[in-house]
């Protein structure tokens, strides 16, 4: 702000002795001081306010006034309150430096005048720093900028003194003030875990909030690109600000938004840019889906490798990760977050997702994990993803670190569940790798929680063996015990095939079977005995109730 403008605001109750000629220096600060010589905590333009307690007697007034103007102070104001009248020789000496004098009148506290030259000049600094952030947000949108969000976070550092991080929903280290320690990852988690709470239940910006003493402001990152849907809230990142903003203007909650809305087109950029990625993994699980000739995947492989590993060459084991995101955004989340989980927490940037390879299929999000090579001593080299050791991704692991953030941003009811298949070697496996981890999906489904994981080494044997079972086979084994059954409800509408599920599923109990089809138990019975008359098989027996549950299982 300008002294001219300090001059004329009422209630600072400030007169102005001498400078008339200097009136348009700009106050850049301010403060208080009775020292003979402050020089040491001057940086130039700032209001000195003194009481005048320094001075013994009229030879003090030009030594003091001599090291104000050499440190480029704006301006001088004296207090009136401890001698009356503005000595003559403090006016001289100001003259004689060209240094403005201003006489603050007794009613009036230093606090006063300090509060109002801080709000003014906080909130003109904003200012110019919200146009440079408009400026780089015209940048980034025309096209790539450089340093991307860090630059941004510097200014906000520099310019305003705020402290601030970008996190992923899962609280991992996006982007930060460069030459800062980044943020310890339990502060992290619990920020992402608070914003995505506030999220989930409807506050308004910035959500407030305290981790180890220190207070945040939390600002969402709606990432929304051009044409398309907004994408679901758990899915977000997150601007978290090392600040107390209760009492922020609204001047500095738009520079906030400002830099959130710079941040999301940087991440929409970098979401489009994994779309050629995300086909390709795609198109290799539909030919993995389909049961198509492991030469045709391995051949499919070979041409997408270097989309799908970038600077990693050829993988010859993979694993697949299933996951699903129940009521929580469907499809679109479980392939943005299983993106992030797979990512180890303490990873920075958003460049080492760009190696995980998640396509969707249908509500589903399915990854191709490539395994690094592993060294002499058994451990793995080159380790980005998280809960990766020596024998691969461990599901329970995965969770470790991201289960706060993402339980928090659930609603009543929504759930995160993912499976994780066993290594494989070659193309060959992977049809045996998707099963493997779908499976597994399902037995993470049937536990508690809001976020579930279960890998390969928790299958039953049965499920276990299942996706190796080769695809003639199955079509054979299937063929042979429910065609038949198939063709009858095709023809005659018996549900016959339902009431063999819900008949298996009620251990064969005729009471409970029949409840849960709302039948009599002569109808049930009637209906079981179609099915023995069809199939030649008896359903008293263990062997033949194993058979019709394995078909059922493998059609």
């Amino acid at each position: 702000m300008r002294l001219r403008a300090l001059l004329r605001t009422d209630g600072l109750g400030l007169r102005l002795l001498g400078g008339e000629d200097e009136l348009d220096r700009a106050v850049r600060g301010v403060m208080t001081t009775d020292l003979r010589d402050p020089s040491r905590y001057l940086t130039g333009g700032e209001l000195v306010l003194t009481g005048l307690a320094w001075r013994h007697g009229p030879a003090d007034s030009e030594p003091f006034v001599r090291i104000l103007a050499a440190a480029g102070v704006a301006a001088l104001a004296a207090g009136e309150a401890e001698l009356g009248a503005v000595p003559e020789d403090l006016v001289a000496a100001c003259a004689q430096h060209r240094l403005p004098l201003l006489a603050v009148n007794e009613s009036v506290a230093f606090a006063t005048i300090t509060e109002h030259v801080v709000r003014r000049v906080s909130g003109e600094r904003a200012g110019d720093l919200a146009a440079v952030v408009d400026r780089h947000r015209r940048l980034m949108t025309a096209g790539p900028a450089g340093g991307g969000p860090e630059v941004v976070l510097d200014l906000l550092g520099s310019d305003l003194d705020l402290r601030a991080w970008v996190l992923s929903p899962t609280g991992r280290r996006v982007a930060g003030p460069r030459g800062l320690a980044p943020l310890p990852h339990e502060t992290a988690a619990q920020l992402a875990a608070d914003g995505l709470a506030a999220v989930r239940a409807g506050r308004r910006r910035p959500v407030r909030t305290s981790v180890g003493g220190e207070a945040y402001a939390l600002f969402p990152i709606r990432s929304a690109p051009s044409g398309t849907p907004r994408g679901p809230a758990i899915a977000d990142w997150l601007l978290a600000v090392r600040a107390d903003a209760s009492d922020w203007p609204e001047e500095r909650l738009d520079l906030l938004d400002g830099v959130t809305q710079l941040i999301a087109v940087e991440r929409d950029r970098r979401d489009a840019a994994r779309t050629v990625r995300r086909r390709l993994a795609g198109e290799v699980l539909e030919l993995v889906q389909s049961g198509a000739a492991p030469a045709e995947i391995a051949a499919r492989l070979r041409v997408a490798a270097p989309v799908l590993l970038p600077g990693l060459g050829a993988a010859p084991h993979w694993q697949v990760v299933v996951a699903t995101a129940d009521g929580a955004g469907g499809g679109q989340a479980a392939r943005a977050l299983l993106e992030e989980i797979l990512v180890a927490p303490d990873a920075p940037g958003p460049e080492v997702a760009d190696r995980i390879a998640v396509a969707r299929l249908g509500e589903e999000a399915v990854a191709l994990v490539p395994l690094p090579a592993v060294a002499a001593d058994g451990a793995p080299t080159g380790d980005d993803a998280a809960g990766q050791g020596p024998e691969g991704l461990v599901a329970e692991e995965l969770l470790d670190t991201v289960r706060l953030p993402l339980s928090a941003g659930l609603g009543d009811g929504d759930r995160i569940t993912l499976g994780v298949s066993a290594v494989v070697h070659s193309a060959e496996g992977l049809r045996g790798a998707l099963e493997e981890a779908r499976h597994a999906r399902r037995v993470a489904a049937a536990r508690p929680g809001s976020v579930c994981a279960a890998g390969h080494q928790e299958l039953a044997s049965h499920v276990l063996l299942l996706p190796f079972v080769p695809d003639d086979v199955r079509r054979a084994f299937t063929a042979r015990l429910l065609d038949p059954l198939r063709d009858y409800d095709r023809r005659h509408r018996a549900e016959l095939v339902p009431t063999l599920e819900a008949f298996l599923d009620s251990d064969g109990s005729w009471t409970r079977c029949a409840a849960r089809l709302h039948l009599h138990v002569n109808t049930l019975r009637y209906r079981v005995g179609r099915i023995e008359q069809l199939t030649g098989r008896d359903l008293s027996r263990l062997e033949d109730k194993l058979d019709f549950f394995l078909a059922l299982r493998m059609s």
